[in-house]
């Protein structure tokens, strides 16, 4: 039975991944960014542990961890939370970057630092859910995607480093996915929102799942997931 550690579990493409690993019988712990919302991870995947640590505020998240049990391996690491602001450079708010830059970078980075010790255990895998704005960005999205283009060099970085560890790092890179996220995406741009336009969470969790089982003579590093059609 192997061992992961999911943020952004409760919905989306986080959320289809957890059903899937849930139903292979693997064991699962799940971030919450806060008590209550550790419950209703509880209560929604029955089975799952929770640990409460917010990537919004990754200065905290080495204190928040010393108050709680951890696992004491970890076959993956699954980094699938994020947040989203669009508006123009001459809009944003140094308050808007800082949270999008924490939620989407630092807060991934900390948590990727705290639990190495844990991945090298057991050669484990770091799967980063960035975006096609991590490898191009468009206007309104300035934020965003300095955060998600960060998030590429992060993951980078990272697989060279532990690749004498034997820890593997793949970096999924979804086009636009039917999720909470894709709707508020639509609210700001001011268009309508249609679900079925756009990629289905469980395909871009089943391809987390391709690169996660690979068998250890090889690597998936980077992974773009389009709509078809």
């Amino acid at each position: 039975m192997a061992t992961h550690l999911i943020t952004g579990a409760g919905s989306g493409i986080g959320a289809a991944v957890t059903r899937h690993l849930l139903d292979r019988g693997d064991e699962l712990w799940l971030l919450a960014r806060n008590a209550g919302r550790a419950k209703e991870l509880a209560d929604r995947f029955p089975g799952a542990k929770t640990l409460v640590g917010d990537l919004g505020e990754p200065e905290r998240l080495s204190w928040a961890f010393g108050h709680q049990e951890l696992p004491q391996q970890l076959d993956s690491l699954l980094q699938v939370a994020g947040v989203v602001e669009l508006g123009p450079v001459g809009d944003l708010t140094p308050k808007v970057w800082a949270e999008t830059l924490a939620a989407n970078l630092s807060g991934p980075a900390e948590l990727t630092r705290l639990l190495l010790p844990q991945l090298r255990q057991a050669r484990g895998t770091v799967i980063f859910v960035n975006s096609g704005a991590g490898l191009a960005a468009h206007a309104q999205w300035s934020a965003y995607a300095a955060s998600k283009h960060g998030l590429k060099a992060l993951a980078d970085s990272l697989r060279a480093e532990e690749k004498p560890n034997g820890v593997r790092v793949t970096t999924v890179y979804p086009g636009r996915t039917a999720t909470p996220m894709q709707e508020k995406v639509h609210r700001q741009e001011g268009k309508d929102y249609d679900a079925e336009k756009w990629i289905d969470p469980e395909s871009v969790a089943k391809t987390m799942l391709l690169a996660l089982d690979l068998p250890r003579d090889a690597e998936v590093t980077d992974l773009s997931v389009r709509p078809g059609g």
